[in-house]
């Protein structure tokens, strides 16, 4: 079939280079691309944010399938508007993208149908969110802006000055934009944080796959929030009584909630879930693949990612469509322009070993192709080096390895990426 893939990041470089070994694929396109998925198929350069045009491209080409890596077009109705044309495409609908769109709705859909997730508060105003705070012998809290902002709407707060500070930043400063007209205020949870997994078409849900990711731009968790510095699966506590419980208390029930709420979920759907002393809870929903949990995830599905695929954007997925993942470790380190989440500069030639080790990858997040042919740096998060192994000190030592083989001024990247899951 011929495929289209949206987006230009690391996770669809990964996406890309797993379809690209399906024995369904004719024919791959990807719109805009990057330097990485430049030699796995054709680059469009179309815009994520140009639906119509993405859809005429798809209808000119005789694309079988449309594959949306980010949650941005999907926000914008993308997967209606192709439905509206009889296109397939695989994602949920505008409406069911409010899972990860709109924290408020995603929260009271829990609340409603008692799916395990942090109590919370929400308010669109700061003098009553300001009172909220003031009134409560409760000093730490996680405050959220609704909508989307690029993973990094997430203030955590440890006294309240720290939080008059967060509210003031989203909703009276706009930090975030029209993401921050309403916030959720609620509960700190600890814990260990997981990411899980699976695909979804309406009350069926996938075998699940599970993997850990890094947000703080130093090393130890420290430093600035950001989109992903690195991930592995599978997490050293995973296990197959943790995997059911998630199953059955958090992932099934929402897939069935969703549906009681008319509004079913047809795509990837991505629980961020806090193993409290109380339990899992959820911490977030996405409605997509994630990034960069997708470079470690991919290389261990086993079966054929675009029959998956097809048969969810199809409406046809169940348990006669083999989802099977394998026991293999994978690590994946994030390379970033130094100075990264803040200001970086781009334009920096990337020399690549043109032989990897053996059974490690490298997938393009912020890469383009020059009209020399000169690979360079084209964002903040600019490469990701994946290990894999049947071990995951073997697989980290992979990764890291890797690097050496990749050079491009100001690199930086974490050195304890997987660190804590060495046996």
């Amino acid at each position: 079939m011929n495929v289209l893939i949206i987006g230009n990041g690391g996770r669809e470089n990964a996406l890309a280079w797993k379809v690209k070994n399906s024995p369904l694929l004719k024919n791959l396109f990807i719109s805009p691309g990057n330097a990485g998925t430049y030699g796995l198929g054709k680059n469009i350069e179309i815009d994520i944010s140009q639906k119509t045009e993405i859809l005429k491209f798809v209808k000119s080409n005789n694309i079988d399938l449309t594959l949306v890596g980010p949650e941005a077009p999907l926000e914008d109705g993308i997967v209606d508007l192709f439905i509206s044309e009889n296109q397939l495409i695989f994602g949920p609908s505008k409406k069911a993208a409010q899972i990860e769109t709109s924290k408020v709705w995603a929260k009271n859909i829990m609340k409603k149908h008692n799916i395990p997730t942090a109590d919370f508060f929400s308010f669109n105003d700061f003098s009553s969110a300001k009172k909220f705070i003031l009134s409560q012998k409760k000093i730490s809290w996680v405050i959220k802006a609704d909508g989307l902002a690029s993973g990094k709407g997430v203030i955590l707060t440890n006294n309240k000055e720290e939080s008059m500070n967060a509210l003031k930043e989203i909703l009276i400063d706009k930090k975030f934009g029209n993401a921050g007209n309403k916030i959720i205020i609620e509960e700190m949870l600890f814990g260990k944080e997981v990411s899980v997994f699976s695909f979804v078409n309406g009350k069926f849900v996938s075998s699940q796959i599970s993997a850990c990711d890094y947000k703080r731009s130093h090393d130890g968790d420290k430093g600035l929030n950001t989109g992903g510095m690195g991930s592995y699966s599978p997490p050293e506590f995973w296990n197959e009584n943790l995997s059911n419980t998630i199953s059955e208390e958090i992932m099934i029930p929402t897939a069935k909630a969703l549906v009681e709420e008319n509004v079913p979920f047809h795509g990837m759907l991505y629980g961020g879930i806090m193993l409290t002393s109380n339990g899992p809870k959820v911490l977030e929903f996405n409605c997509r693949f994630g990034d960069p949990e997708t470079q470690v995830i991919l290389p261990k599905l086993d079966s054929d990612i675009l029959e998956i695929c097809y048969n969810t954007a199809k409406k046809t997925l169940n348990e006669k469509t083999l989802v099977k993942w394998n026991n293999d470790n994978c690590v994946g380190v994030v390379i970033t322009s130094g100075g990264y989440p803040k200001n970086y500069k781009i334009g920096h030639e990337i020399k690549l070993n043109s032989s990897p080790i053996s059974n490690s990858l490298i997938f393009h997040s912020g890469t383009k192709i020059e009209n020399d042919g000169k690979i360079t740096t084209n964002g903040g998060r600019v490469l990701v080096s994946v290990g894999i192994g049947k071990t995951m000190t073997i697989a980290r030592n992979k990764a890291y390895k890797n690097i050496e083989n990749i050079y491009f001024k100001n690199m930086y990247f974490r050195k304890d990426i997987s660190e804590r899951a060495l046996s």
